[in-house]
C-alpha cells in the first residue's frame, strides 16, 4: 500500500499504452487510475487487462496512490478484471457507474473471494465508487457506507448530466445537486469526496473557476482528464502560506485561552469558536500531508 495520503489529483492513463502508463508515473498527480473501461476499445480489453496487471505489480511508480479502474459491473469483462486487479495489489479498484449498495456489496464479496485464494490480507485493496447518473447520486449514502472498503467517491458529470437530459455547462449549476449530495454522503461516511472532471483541456480560467466551487463547497480532490490540469488542480488543494499562517494564529490563540482558563478568545476583532478550530486543524493537516513544514503549534 502507498503511504501517499494525498487524494488532491487522480488522473487516468488508459490500459493499452505501455509508454503512456510509463509517462504518467512521472506527473505530479497523487492518484493514478489504471484505465480498462472507456479508453480501452472492445477487441483490446484482453491485453490491456495484461498489460495493466503487469504494470502494477512489476512497474509500480513509487510515491502514487495507485488504482485500476474496471469495466461495468454488469459487462462480460468484470469477473477477469478483478481476478487480474486483486492480484496485482493495486491501492484501490475504481467501479464505474455505481447506483445501489447491493452492487457494491457484490464486488465486496469478489474481491474477498480473491484475496482468499490469492493468500492476500483481507481487506487490503480499498474500493473508489464511481457515480455518474441520478440513481447513483439518489442513492449515494447507501452506497457510501456499502463496504469498509469504500475510501472514496467521485463524481462523473458527464454521464450523470446525460442521464437526468441536462445540457453540462462550464459555470456547473446542472450537476450542483449532484456534487452536494455525493459530498454529504461522503462526509457522513468519512470518505474522500472527489469532484467531477472540467473536460475542456484549453480553458485553464474555467478549470481555475469550476475549482473554487469545487473548494468552495469543500470537496478533497478531482479527477484530471490531462497531465495540464494536475499542477492547478493541486495548487487548489494545498493550503497557501497565508491560509497556514492564519490557521496556525486561531491555535495560538486558543492555546493562550487555555494557559489563561478561558475556552473563548478573540482574535483580529471577531470571536473564535469552534468551527474556526477544526477547519483551522484541517487546513494545517493538509499543509502536513503535502509535505509543508507548518511548526509552532499542534496539527491534529
Amino acid at each position: 500500500m502507498s503511504d501517499n495520503e494525498l487524494m488532491r489529483t487522480s488522473m487516468y492513463v488508459g490500459g493499452t499504452s505501455p509508454v503512456k502508463m510509463i509517462q504518467a508515473g512521472f506527473y505530479n498527480e497523487d492518484c493514478l487510475v489504471y484505465d480498462l473501461e472507456d479508453s480501452v476499445s472492445v477487441g483490446e480489453k484482453d491485453a490491456a487487462r495484461l498489460l495493466v496487471y503487469h504494470a502494477v505489480k512489476e512497474q509500480r511508480p513509487k510515491g502514487k496512490y495507485i488504482l485500476i479502474r474496471v469495466n461495468g459491473l454488469y459487462s462480460k469483462e468484470l469477473d477477469e478484471d478483478l481476478e487480474a486487479a486483486v492480484r496485482a495489489q493495486p491501492d484501490a479498484i475504481r467501479i464505474p457507474k455505481v447506483e445501489y449498495a447491493s452492487e457494491v456489496k457484490r464486488v465486496d464479496e469478489k474481491v474477498t473471494a480473491i484475496e482468499k485464494k490469492a493468500g492476500l490480507p483481507e481487506g487490503s485493496i480499498k474500493i473508489w465508487c464511481n457515480i455518474e447518473s441520478y440513481l447513483g447520486v439518489m442513492n449515494a449514502q447507501e452506497i457510501a457506507s456499502a463496504s469498509p472498503r469504500v475510501v472514496a467517491m467521485a463524481l462523473g458529470a458527464e454521464d450523470f448530466t446525460a442521464s437526468m437530459n441536462a445540457q453540462r455547462t462550464k459555470p456547473g449549476w446542472e450537476i450542483f445537486y449532484a456534487r452536494n449530495a455525493v459530498l454529504m454522503a461522503c462526509r457522513a461516511a468519512g470518505i474522500s469526496a472527489q469532484d467531477a472532471v472540467f473536460s475542456d483541456l484549453n480553458d485553464e480560467e474555467g478549470l481555475k473557476r469550476d475549482l473554487e466551487m469545487t473548494r468552495t463547497l469543500g470537496f478533497d480532490g478531482k479527477t484530471c482528464v490531462h497531465p495540464r490540469q494536475i499542477d492547478t488542480v493541486n495548487a487548489c488543494f494545498t493550503p497557501t502560506a497565508k491560509e497556514i499562517r492564519n490557521a496556525q494564529r486561531v491555535l495560538e490563540a486558543l492555546e493562550e485561552a487555555a494557559r489563561n482558563h478561558t475556552g473563548v478568545c478573540v482574535l483580529d476583532g471577531g470571536m473564535v469558536d469552534k468551527p474556526m478550530e477544526l477547519r483551522a486543524r484541517a487546513v494545517l493537516a493538509k499543509a502536513k500531508a503535502a509535505g509543508i513544514k507548518t511548526g509552532g503549534v499542534t496539527s491534529c
